[in-house]
């Protein structure tokens, strides 16, 4: 049961992305279980939304909340500078 306190976790991905498969590996390991998955190969009209939320055209795009992560490059490096716990569990300005 995803903690109530805890930001939504959102990701634009795509089938046979292996980055986006990654990033949700990782997340699952920091402990997120409740992961909104939008697909945009399935719904074109997701991509464009995609972009224009973002202005990336590539997947992973990650949100933490309201703060748009980035790619999964972007959530590793947050990961490996001690920052994604704490903006998962909603400590994080």
């Amino acid at each position: 049961m995803p903690d109530p306190d805890s930001p939504r976790v959102t990701m634009y991905t795509a089938s046979y992305c292996g980055y986006c498969v990654r990033a949700e590996r990782l997340l699952a390991a920091r402990g997120v279980d409740d992961l909104v998955k939008i697909h945009v190969d399935e719904e074109p009209a997701e991509r464009m939304a995609m972009m224009k939320r973002t202005g990336r055209r590539t997947v992973p795009q990650i949100y933490i909340g309201e703060r748009h992560v980035g790619g999964y490059d972007d959530l590793a490096a947050l990961d490996r500078a001690g920052e994604l716990a704490p903006l998962l569990s909603g400590l994080a300005a």
